[in-house]
């Protein structure tokens, strides 16, 4: 089924090319699912209700939020959202004097085994969509009401392990279409996936990317984290 929320404008311009309606559609489409934030094409006013129905087939993502923690001391918040298939995933809000940070999930458990981290318990179940990445800020942005400046992704998953979808949330978050939040505020922790990090560095994207060390070297990281068994320390440094 067709994720019609992790759509470029230029995907959704062929989209539109195949339903038999203008590609001029497509950038109030994409406005209006990454901008005003709507679930619902019923929302979506300004196109024919004939488009509408047309759209209906491809069903709009949303996450439902299931509970939310705030901390007494500082008031960051911790959501907890349900998936279409009932899977859930945690996302936090964090109030700065610079803007509000997002810390959100790129997989539904993880696959790393890393020995200090709870979300590796379970394994891996699947992988996030870009549009369930996205939806974790946009859901928490409309609760909140707040607007979201700076993104981190260090949430449970590991996002190297999700690369395709990772860069293509990237893209879509950074776009200067919708939230158009600055690829200088996304922040990344990997745990050190050599290969992946090589092929985003080639990307030339202004993000961050923060290493999960650990360890200061090679027998303390292979006792935590078993991708060490795989890459080297110098490797991982270099």
């Amino acid at each position: 089924m067709t994720d019609i929320k992790s759509m470029t404008i230029d995907e959704l311009k062929k989209l539109m090319t195949t339903l038999g309606d203008k590609p001029f559609r497509a950038k109030q489409i994409y406005s209006w699912l990454h901008e005003h934030l709507v679930t619902s094409y019923d929302e979506m006013t300004n196109l024919s209700k004939s488009l509408r129905e047309k759209l209906k087939e491809y069903p709009v993502t949303a996450l439902k939020m299931v509970d939310v923690q705030t901390s007494r001391i500082d008031g960051t918040q911790k959501y907890l959202f349900r998936l279409s298939d009932g899977n859930v995933i945690e996302s936090v809000l964090m109030r700065y004097k610079h803007g509000n940070s997002v810390c959100i999930s790129s997989q539904v458990g993880c696959r790393m085994g890393c020995a200090f981290c709870a979300s590796t318990i379970g394994g891996l179940v699947r992988n996030l969509s870009p549009s369930e990445m996205l939806g974790q800020i946009y859901q928490i942005q409309k609760i909140s009401g707040e607007r979201v400046s700076n993104v981190v992704i260090m949430g449970t998953g590991e996002p190297m392990d999700n690369y395709d979808n990772f860069l293509k949330f990237i893209h879509l978050l950074t776009d200067e279409n919708g939230l158009n939040i600055s690829q200088r505020n996304v922040t990344v922790s990997t745990c050190g996936i050599v290969p992946k990090m090589k092929e985003l560095a080639k990307e030339h994207l202004q993000i961050t990317l923060a290493l999960s060390l650990h360890g200061s070297n090679q027998e303390k990281r292979r006792k935590l984290m078993p991708v060490a068994n795989k890459y080297d320390i110098t490797e991982v440094l270099a």
